[in-house]
């Protein structure tokens, strides 16, 4: 009886873990995603501070594809955007002496103390878009700058540096925070473009809380040329913003953004879409590098501290009319994308 017991609970263990890397529910710290990988299987956690939308799920599909590719093993740890609850996660992963740990979006405020504690233990940890600096912990980062710069200056040149625009945009991550830097850049060098409102807030429904936020703003600036183009600084910003302007009948605004997914450009290609252009990197390409670094680290292979990918700018105009294109063959038309 305590046999099938155990079974069975093992069972409803590893399912558990699989809805989670798949981008559901929160797993508890025990299971793999990948029953092929053995005894000796490298178990991998990622602690992320939440899982929102397409950019997170194509982020963790890469990141399995990769663990899985080296024979490992995959626990996932969503926060659900609660900081303390993260921080207990990386606690819980150090704990069950993981092989590695990737971390996603962290604070050093919250996260500074576990990560050390797993470096002492020689578990290796590999962060994404986290402001943790620990000599021999690597960060794969996007070009936050770059990114917010590229989005910024299509912008501009769409409106001849003249206009009124509403930022949309969250402090407290280390990505935005870099983005908010280069944004002030940009209003210093295009004075003539004025920002009337500013907003956004991370919640567990990011685009719909956008959402209802922009029909307030479109309702406080009723007319066609009070609002010239929204910037989004996340994408799930901009399906909140792009579906109020499309419900309102306002898409002479254009939507600027960054991050980009199956489900963005899909928006994108609508007829008569007011999002414009994004800035991105391949989420699943940086789920891939995430744990290939990780899994240098546990060879005990070299790794810089700094891991940058360069972005790029995807603009409506250069995907085709007549198709829907995805992810998967968005090269066919941005030749630089996945480079």
């Amino acid at each position: 009886m305590k046999k099938k017991l155990g079974l069975l609970t093992s069972l409803i263990v590893a399912a558990s873990v699989l809805v989670t890397a798949c981008g559901g529910g929160t797993s508890t710290g025990t299971g793999s995603t990948n029953q092929s990988g053995g005894e000796n299987a490298k178990r991998i956690a990622l602690i992320m501070r939440q899982n929102v939308g397409t950019f997170s799920a194509q982020y963790i599909n890469g990141v399995k594809t990769e663990v899985e590719k080296n024979g490992g093993e995959l626990t996932v740890f969503n926060a659900d955007t609660d900081l303390a609850k993260m921080a207990s996660n990386l606690d819980a992963a150090v704990n069950q002496k993981f092989d590695g740990i990737l971390i996603d979006h962290g604070t050093a405020e919250a996260l500074q103390q576990g990560t050390q504690k797993a470096v002492d233990k020689k578990i290796p940890v590999v962060l994404f878009d986290t402001d943790i600096n620990i000599p021999g912990v690597p960060v794969v980062a996007q070009d936050d700058n770059k990114l917010a710069e590229l989005s910024l200056e299509k912008l501009a040149a769409d409106t001849n540096g003249k206009g009124s625009i509403v930022k949309i945009w969250v402090a407290g991550f280390a990505p935005m925070e870099k983005r908010q830097v280069t944004y002030e850049a940009f209003q210093k060098k295009y004075p003539d473009i004025k920002e009337i409102a500013a907003f956004g807030s991370a919640t567990n429904n990011t685009a719909l809380d956008t959402q209802t936020q922009m029909e307030a703003i479109l309702k406080k600036y009723p007319n066609k040329g009070d609002i010239t183009a929204v910037w989004a600084a996340w994408d799930e910003f901009a399906k909140g913003a792009t579906r109020a302007i499309q419900q309102a009948g306002r898409t002479e605004i254009k939507v600027y953004s960054i991050d980009l997914s199956d489900e963005d450009l899909q928006m994108i290609q609508t007829e008569n879409s007011p999002w414009t252009a994004t800035a991105a990197v391949d989420p699943s390409n940086i789920g891939r590098i995430h744990a290939q670094t990780v899994f240098q680290k546990i060879k005990g292979e070299q790794v810089p501290d700094n891991v940058k990918l360069n972005p790029v700018l995807v603009k409506q105009e250069d995907l085709p009319k007549d198709k829907k294109v995805t992810m998967g063959d968005l090269s066919q038309y941005v030749q630089e994308w996945g480079k």
